[in-house]
């Protein structure tokens, strides 16, 4: 799956963990999750991540 990075932070999102604390659930894609969550470290929204390559 792919990994998204939050360019303010550096935090990445990694599928296979999700975001429990953030009631994402292990094995959700960054695309199915819901478009007001934000990043657990720095409170951006998703429009803050970027696809790794």
């Amino acid at each position: 799956m792919e990994q998204w990075v939050c360019i303010p932070c550096g935090y990445v999102y990694d599928p296979a963990v999700g975001d429990p604390d953030g009631g994402i659930a292990p094995g959700t894609s960054f695309e199915n999750i819901p478009d007001d969550w934000v990043c657990p470290v720095c409170g951006m929204d998703k429009t803050s991540f970027e696809l790794m390559s």
